[in-house]
């Protein structure tokens, strides 16, 4: 058994709940809720100290961290991430893009404008967030323009990654009107057996989320 410890409106921890569902995998998810201080507790940071989600936790007492990591571990051997090298490695670089040029705008604005007050100073970080999460999507539609999927030729880990905030990137204030080979890239992700949707954020953040945007 698999335990998840996980914030469901978090898109990095959607993407470890969206492979075990379309793996069939069995798991237990434990809510934490960062947004309020429950990574930082004791319990949870002699777990991981670096006092984040998700991890997964398994019955031996290991624990992994980070959540393309988890990914990869998860769809090591399945259909989820291609057996030829030179393919794994595409699919793995799209991962890196990820992590380094696409969440830290796309789910940083996001998160600004759904978690902050709306007079956090933090909020002058937008307008640059904004931009630069543009720049990545710019670089997504053009791959789409001449490809199905990030994960090689077919469906996989590396869509898993991409798909969690670009789904969500108009909460950030981020449209994808202008990306119509990503549009139909998230209705084709949509569409695969086992999909389940991202959580919407409660009302609070809701309400933050349009004073935002």
């Amino acid at each position: 058994m698999i335990t998840v410890y996980g914030f469901s409106p978090s898109g990095n921890c959607h993407k470890v709940r969206l492979l075990l569902e379309q793996l069939g995998r069995d798991y237990r998810w434990v809510e934490v809720n960062s947004a309020i201080g429950e990574t930082r507790q004791p319990g949870f940071l002699a777990k991981n100290p670096n006092g984040r989600v998700p991890f997964i936790e398994l019955d031996d007492g290991r624990v992994l961290t980070e959540s393309n990591a988890i990914l990869h571990w998860l769809a090591e051997g399945t259909p989820f991430l291609p057996i030829d090298p030179w393919q794994k490695a595409k699919a793995l670089s799209w991962m890196f893009f990820e992590q380094y040029s696409h969440e830290p705008y796309i789910a940083v604005a996001r998160f600004i404008s759904g978690w902050t007050p709306i007079d956090s100073p933090r909020r002058a970080d937008l307008p640059r967030l904004r931009e630069r999460g543009h720049e990545a999507l710019a670089v997504m539609e053009r791959h789409l323009s001449s490809h199905s999927w990030f994960t090689g030729d077919f469906y996989g880990i590396a869509d898993i990654a991409l798909f969690a905030y670009t789904c969500v990137a108009g909460h950030g204030g981020i449209g994808l009107e202008r990306y119509p080979a990503i549009l139909d890239w998230l209705a084709r992700v949509s569409e695969v057996p086992g999909f389940v949707s991202l959580p919407q954020p409660d009302a609070a953040a809701q309400a933050l989320i349009d004073q935002s945007t």
